[in-house]
Order: C-alpha cells, then structure tokens, then sequence
C-alpha cells in the first residue's frame, strides 16, 4: 500500500490538485460574475498550486516516458551505439535536473531568508518556487530509475 502510494505519489498530486485548483478557479468564477464580489486570494493559490502541478508533472511525465524528443538522429543508431546515445541523453537530463534543483534550492532558501510574502495570501513567496527544486529532484529519481531500466534490459526501457 505504501509503496504503491510513494510508486504514484506523482499521478496522485497531479489528480487532486487539477480537481482542486479546477474548483477553486469555477468559484472564483462564479463570486465575480454572479455575486459581483471576487475573492482576492483564489486567483493567487490557483496560479501557485498551477506551478506544483507542472513541475510534479514534469516528474510524472519522466515515469511515463511522455516527455517530447527528437529522436531524428536516435532512430539512426541501432545496438549498442543506440544504447550508450539514450545514455549519454539520460544523463545530460539528469545533469540538468540536478543543476535545477540545485539552483532552484538557492533561490528557495534565499527567499525564505529574505521573508518575502505573496501579495494577496500573505504566505512565504518560497513555498511556491520550492516547486523547482522539488519537482527536479523528482525527475532527476526517476530519470535515474530510467537509466537503471536501460542496462537491466526491462521491457519498456528507452534502449528496448
């Protein structure tokens, strides 16, 4: 149970904040426009729970594979030269997730210093670029799960 819960921790985010923010934004909706009176926080947590949801998903779509490529130049190798491209992609990615997460720490951690609030919340302005860090050091795990399905030679790998 558990470990299906941390397995699609991701698919899980991603459902229930859409539904959510989905929610929120269809209130907000209905107090401007049938009540003349709008809420002057929901358009603010709709954009900040927007921002987890990409960056989760972005981690989602590692899991799935579901990420754009070009893949022109890959089709074109074949074997063992296909294999050690799809590498060489995977850890470029990885490369840059960790550089992500790694700046986007930075950033984290010095606005937390700073104690920057968001203008209609009031809440720390970190919790939302804490997003970046997050979701790349997600797909950066899941990348790594990719890389270890590459050489195992497990259907559905990229090498397969």
């Amino acid at each position: 149970m558990i470990k299906k819960l941390v397995y699609n921790f991701e698919e899980y985010f991603i459902v229930y904040s859409l539904a959510f923010m989905t929610l929120l934004v269809f209130v907000q909706v209905v107090m401007r426009y049938v009540f003349q009176n709008s809420l002057s926080w929901s358009e603010e947590l709709a954009r900040y729970i927007f921002l987890w949801l990409s960056w989760i998903g972005a981690s989602y779509a590692v899991k799935e594979r579901s990420h754009f490529r070009v893949e022109m130049f890959a089709n074109k190798l074949t074997g063992a030269s296909r294999k050690y491209f799809e590498l060489f992609v995977l850890l470029a990615w990885f490369g840059f997730c960790v550089f992500l997460a790694y700046q986007g720490s930075t950033v984290t951690r010095h606005l937390l210093t700073r104690g920057q609030l968001s203008a209609a919340m009031e809440i720390p302005m970190a919790y939302a670029y804490a997003s970046v860090p997050v979701g790349s050091a997600l797909m950066a795990l899941r990348l790594i799960v990719e890389i270890k399905k590459l050489f195992s030679g497990t259907p559905g790998g990229k090498g397969a």
